[in-house]
């Protein structure tokens, strides 16, 4: 039992940060999780959104001890905040001993610095060379020296013979290169591989956990991902947008479960979510109201006047969480799925 728990300590140990980011994001939930995205910047949230749709089937121990890892560097974050990095080595020294409290500090600090490349220490090595085999010699050079000497030697191995001494020479000869060329090489490497780590992952994370946490984040922000991810990765976006559910898919929700989900609504929140609906949306909720209903909806939406967006997509995601949690119980049935600013005025 010792051995494995130090075995999973270590392919803990092996993931790279951003790996683990979306790892906890994935044991989280989807709730937790978009409330943690929402305080990010829209590129960090694009490339979460990403890491989590690619991340792989991870054992329980594993998980368990990136949770523990995150506990305790944010424990040790806090000593540092406090008091400054002498306190905390001796905070942590006192409650775990010497050893320990230099392994959290160190791998506290080392979490802070970008290591390059390091997103393709999830990728196999024939997955590197089939995306990096046309690129310059000098490219190549400068990939293979941020990668592991195992796995560089493998990709080495693998490149056509005439540009293998190439690459070799240029890498020896390699002296500091200009941060915004090896970002740039980074990005766009990133960007050519992001479809290999989108396919056929379930378990911890993968494609639906990223709709989950779509279909909890603030509206706005999640058309800007969406958005982002159509240019980037039209498939990986196709596949996230069937497995959301939004305000507008009320259509597909049968009327007996429109009716079901209506008892659970309070009328001013409905009153608010139809400012900015559809007209399909809205007739068909009209249509599963009584007239008496339907009238006292009307007047709230006229008495209510101008409203914020934000206020009116709050109310909705209201709405679509009664729906949700309704077809998880197996209460209603949805017929099929479909794929601004917060304070925009609508009258």
């Amino acid at each position: 039992m010792k051995s494995s728990g130090q075995s999973a300590k270590q392919k803990a140990a092996n993931l790279d940060g951003k790996t683990k980011a979306a790892i906890l994001l994935a044991c989280l939930g989807p709730g937790p999780a978009s409330r943690v995205l929402s305080k990010m910047s829209q590129d960090e949230i694009e490339q979460l959104t990403l890491d989590l749709a690619s991340l792989g089937t991870i054992e329980p121990e594993v998980r368990e001890a990136v949770v523990e890892e995150f506990h305790q560097m944010m424990v040790a974050n806090r000593y540092v905040t406090q008091g400054g990095i002498e306190y905390a080595r001796n905070v942590l020294e006192s409650a775990l001993g010497p050893e320990k409290a230099l392994e959290i500090l160190t791998r506290l600090q080392s979490s802070l610095q970008e290591v390059p490349f390091e997103f393709l220490k999830r990728a196999d090595p024939s997955q590197i060379v089939s995306f990096i085999q046309e690129e310059h010699p000098q490219t190549l050079a400068l990939i293979l020296a941020h990668l592991e000497p195992q796995t560089a030697s493998v990709v080495l191995s693998s490149l056509p013979q005439e540009v293998r001494t190439e690459v070799v020479i240029r890498i020896a000869k390699m002296d500091r290169t200009p941060p915004e060329i090896v970002r740039e090489v980074e990005r766009v490497l990133e960007r050519k591989m992001a479809s290999v780590f989108s396919q056929g992952f379930t378990f911890a994370g993968g494609v639906k956990d990223v709709a989950e946490i779509l279909n909890r984040i603030e509206r706005g922000t999640e058309k800007a991902i969406m958005a982002d991810l159509e240019e980037r990765d039209p498939e990986l976006a196709d596949e996230i947008s069937r497995l959301m559910f939004t305000f507008d898919d009320l259509i597909h929700v049968d009327d007996s479960g429109i009716q079901k989900a209506l008892r659970e609504v309070e009328q001013k929140d409905l009153a608010l979510a139809l400012k900015a609906a559809n007209e399909e949306v809205t007739e068909k909720i009209f249509r599963n109201m009584s007239e008496r209903a339907r009238e006292l909806i009307k007047e709230e939406m006229e008495f209510m006047g101008p409203v914020r967006l934000r206020n009116v997509e709050e109310a909705q995601q209201k709405i679509v969480a009664v729906i949700r949690r309704l077809e998880e119980a197996g209460e209603i049935i949805i017929q099929g799925r479909g794929g601004g600013g917060e304070d925009e005025i609508i009258v």
